[in-house]
């Protein structure tokens, strides 16, 4: 049922409401899968029939399945001619022939229908109206004009070919409703592979499969099936089994051999035409497709394009042809073929053995491929022109399989390129070539570089003597550095690389180190020496215009733009590089500047379009079978600032766990980070303790590493609010001092407007309110001057909270406001539900008629319950994650804003509360509100506040 589950439930709905329901689409797309799942649910009695092509010249065979479990009971007690009629249709009797006895048979299959209906529910299934002989098919549609306001439903299939509307609608109840399976996404068949075959298919295996099914089910079990476990070789299709050929290609073995010979090099053609396959010397190409669209295999469109109606039959007919005929097709469109590519492709296919003419030919393809954007493409055209180099040329070879290699880094795919890497590596005698494949396998590990350490060391001495291949290696081993958090080793390594390129005039490599250095010191907290070495490589690559050299520059050029607040600036950047590499830039160039810009486009207020960014991101990656933690983590924030709390949570948890997975500390500390804010969107206690957990773990992380920019001291404020809410104040207050030792002079005015907003809190969290809203009205002053409205919003609910625990209404009321039009406006929905939330805990306190009573915040809430409930200070600080010192500060706020003097008096007054007032607070273990105190007025769960005098008109 992968894939499957909406459109069952849609099902179960409209037979809840109608009579019918009619499942149409293409062979193999799930119709009996959904008819099982209704049938398995359904009440009463079900009478099902599933009919073959073979039943349709056998009168009243339909009706011979559904009448089965029919008691005989229901058939003695019909009149005696429709009894016998009836029976006569059922093979019980003679068969019935004339007009008046197929009469009877009809109204007798009403009146046993109506029969079981007044015992109970009846379900009618036939699965394969397209197979359902006549006479049954002209009873059911009789019977069914004939059901409403009974308790009889229908559930029937039809196979129709892709786009066609069925045919036998009139078997069917008037009001049924019909529903078209649809086929299955990509991530929905790599499921159903996995689950088929019961391990991971290679990725570039799954591609196929994923190509070849178009989203059908069966098709896609059957390849499965019969796939390779291994990697599919350079220039092989995907196997299609006898079987699944037999079953589509019957009435294509009927055709005339010339149209035939015509489909088989139409499968064999990339992007096949009547012009190509005339020019392939085929006498009548129109005519023999005109036959094959008979029979529903291809078709020529009005612009002479030829398709299959299906890939799988494409396949098919290429698989079904003989090795010999194959390459025979492919002799014939490499000569008629005018574009260099296709006919260096054909070229290779038709000549399946070693040449090194060849071999060269398919190289120079595959440049002109990868020039204009198609990695993969290129690939596969350099692994060709790999296998037909001749094995007295090994160098030639080594140089091929690298390039193709490379290709496949580019294109994603992670596999192939280490396969081919891999080949390299152990075969060649070359040290050079060898640190070439060393550098692809680096490269091709992505985020997960932490388990390389071994692999760059041995490749070091491989290459000792060779500086430009140490400069190489010494250049991954400062990337490896920065992700893995080990920023000296990093920037040592990154300046040797950078000297090495500079002594062998390695532009490219020099580029990369400084590149590296300066992200490394922007951490580090020194933007200044960041910027240098950045304008340094940006210099080398021939400044921000020299295409792919300068992407990567202009990239952290942004990046270090939006760490230092200029985010206008920022944005403009990175949106004229996503422009400029287009097509052209390989998946990891690409998805890299997508996760910028969705940083780039949250920190701007544009929630909306960072949600939008971060799913082209995610399917820039479908293709590669894999989810990265980048991606993941691009994700994440979007949801966070525009999509939902519990999204942003799943979210960021998948990219902790992938950041994990590849030892990347630098993407699991903003992982983590983004995790911490995402848990404490909604503002209550609960997601408060997990938001200190997860982001004391970026605290010690980030001093791990050495680290101090200006995101990390961003997410030292999002620890003190958490700290805060917990009641946690001291804890708060050596974060934030922790905090300010490491700010430095030219910090960013949205770091000391984050760690005004926490001290604000913590401030008011002490009973100092007017200080509280001091600090957070400097916060909002600094942040209304900067364009960051999501910070602003987060500033401004902050100062309502405190300004409405204050009792100075107008003063809340203003800014929460602003913070809910705010946030509204830049579609920031968890920070409008806040804002939102904060003005209806403010109205109710008008409501309520509030005097002037102080009110808890929700840790103290908590902590009233479980003390007034018989808990000790011990007891209380185990169930709530936080120290027995926090309980009992809160505690003494607690009978201090409650006008109690003891924990007696505590729970006393909470057990009148439960008599006189059933006021309700806090959070239980499952989340249910329980009963506080007399005298207190409640403007939300979670929240109580003290009346003047105890209100008795409950």
């Amino acid at each position: 049922m992968s894939g499957r589950r909406e459109l069952l439930d849609t099902a179960r709905a409209v037979l809840t409401e109608r009579h019918g329901v009619l499942l149409h689409g293409p062979e193999g797309i799930g119709r009996s899968t959904l008819v099982a799942a209704l049938m398995t649910s359904a009440p009463g009695t079900v009478l099902y029939c599933s009919p073959a092509p073979e039943d349709v010249r056998l009168p009243f065979g339909g009706l011979v399945d559904l009448f089965a479990r029919v008691p005989e009971g229901c058939l003695e007690a019909l009149p005696s001619e429709p009894r016998a009629a009836l029976r006569a249709a059922l093979l019980l009797g003679r068969e019935p022939t004339d007009g008046r006895s197929l009469l009877a048979v009809r109204v007798a299959v009403l009146e046993v229908l109506r029969a079981l209906a007044a015992a109970g529910p009846v379900l009618l299934v036939v699965d394969g109206l397209q197979w359902l002989d006549e006479p049954t098919a002209e009873v059911l549609a009789f019977a069914v004009r004939r059901v409403e306001g009974l308790g009889i439903r229908m559930v029937a299939t039809e196979r129709v070919a892709e786009g066609e509307q069925p045919e036998r609608l009139r078997c069917c109840p008037p009001d049924t409703v019909e529903l078209p399976v649809p086929p299955l996404g990509d991530d929905e068949v790599a499921h159903l592979v996995r689950t088929t075959v019961g391990a991971e298919p290679p990725p570039g295996v799954l591609r196929a499969i994923q190509d070849t099914a178009a989203g059908n089910p069966s098709y896609a079990q059957e390849l499965a099936r019969a796939a390779p476990r291994d990697p599919v070789p350079f220039g092989r299709p995907l196997p299609v089994p006898r079987r699944l050929r037999d079953r589509l290609l019957d009435r294509t073995r009927s055709l005339p051999q010339p149209a035939q010979h015509t489909l088989l090099v139409t499968s064999a053609a990339a992007h096949a035409t009547l012009t190509l396959l005339r020019a392939a010397g085929l006498p009548d190409p129109a005519a023999d497709l005109a036959a094959a669209e008979r029979i529903g295999v291809a078709e020529a469109d009005a612009h002479g394009t030829v398709r299959f109606r299906h890939p799988l039959l494409r396949a098919a007919v290429y698989a079904d042809a003989p090795e010999h005929g194959r390459r025979e097709a492919h002799a014939l469109l490499a000569r008629a073929a005018t574009e260099p590519v296709e006919q260096a492709r054909h070229l290779a296919l038709a000549h399946p053995y070693e040449d090194e003419t060849t071999a060269r030919t398919l190289m120079s393809a595959a440049e002109a491929v990868r020039r204009d954007g198609t990695p993969d493409a290129a690939f596969e055209l350099a692994g060709l022109a790999a296998l037909r180099t001749p094995a007295d040329r090994p160098e030639e070879r080594a140089d091929r399989l690298l390039a193709a290699a490379e290709y496949a880094c580019d294109g994603g795919l992670s596999e192939e390129a280490a396969r081919a890497a891999r080949t390299v590596l152990a075969g060649s005698g070359s040290a050079r070539r060898r640190a070439r494949a060393r550098v692809i396998l680096l490269r091709n590990a992505g985020q997960a570089l932490e388990g390389t350490r071994d692999l760059i060391e041995e490749g070091l001495r491989d290459a000792a003597g060779d500086p430009e291949a140490e400069a190489w290696l010494h250049y991954w081993a400062a990337v490896r550095g920065l992700l893995c958090g080990e920023l000296a080793d990093a920037a040592r390594h990154a300046r040797r690389a950078a000297r090495q390129g500079r002594s062998v005039g390695d532009t490219d490599t020099r580029i990369g180190a400084l590149a590296t250095l300066a992200r490394v010191l922007s951490l580090a907290g020194e933007p200044v020496a960041a910027d240098a070495a950045l304008e340094e490589a940006l210099a080398l690559a021939g400044g921000a215009d020299a295409g792919p050299d300068s992407w990567g520059l202009i990239r952290m050029r942004a990046i270090l733009a939006l760490d230092s607040d200029r985010v206008v600036e920022a944005g403009e950047r990175v949106t004229r590089l996503l422009a400029e590499i287009g097509a052209f830039a390989g998946v990891e160039e690409t998805v890299a500047t997508l996760v910028a810009l969705t940083r780039i486009q949250v920190r701007a207020g544009h929630c909306g379009e960072a949600l939008r960014t971060a799913a082209r991101c995610s399917r820039t990656l479908t293709g590669t079978g894999v989810q990265t933690a980048p991606a993941l983590y691009a994700a994440a924030l979007a949801a966070t600032a525009g999509g939902t709390a519990e999204e942003a949570r799943r979210l960021a948890e998948q990219a902790v766990r992938a950041s994990e997975a590849d030892g990347d500390r630098l993407f699991l500390l903003r992982a983590l980070a983004v995790l911490g804010q995402a848990q404490l969107l909604d503002g209550d206690p609960r997601g408060a303790a997990a938001a200190v957990e997860t982001l004391q773990r970026v605290k010690r992380l980030g001093e791990a590493m050495c680290a101090a920019d200006p995101p990390l001291l961003h997410w030292y404020a999002d620890l003190a609010e958490a700290l805060v809410v917990l009641g946690e104040t001291d804890a708060a207050g050596a974060v934030l001092q922790d905090a300010r030792t490491r700010v430095s002079r030219d910090a960013p005015g949205s770091v000391l407007a984050a760690l005004d907003r926490a001290e604000g809190l913590r401030e008011a969290a002490l009973g100092r309110a007017k200080e509280g809203a001091l600090r957070l009205r400097t916060a909002v002053d600094r942040l209304r001057r900067l364009p960051l409205p999501v910070e602003l919003v987060r500033a401004l609910i902050a100062l309502g909270t405190v300004e409405r625990r204050a009792r100075h209404r107008s003063a809340a009321r203003t800014v929460l406001r602003e913070a809910a039009e705010t946030a509204t406006r830049i579609g920031a929905a968890p920070l409008a539900a806040r804002a939102r939330d904060e003005l209806v805990r403010l109205d109710a306190g008008d409501r309520a008629g509030e005097a002037g009573g102080p009110e808890l915040t929700p840790t103290e809430a908590r902590i009233a319950e479980l003390v007034g409930g018989g808990a000790t200070n011990r007891e209380v600080a185990a169930r709530l994650f936080i120290s027995v010192k926090t309980v009992e500060g809160a505690l003494s706020r607690v009978y201090r804003k409650l006008g109690v003097r003891s924990r007696t008096a505590l729970a006393h007054a909470m057990a009148v509360a439960v008599l006189a007032s059933g006021a309700a607070v806090g959070y239980g273990d499952d989340d249910q509100v329980t009963p506080v105190t007399q005298g207190v007025t409640v403007s939300q769960p979670g929240r109580i506040r003290m009346s003047r005098t105890p209100d008795t008109r409950r």
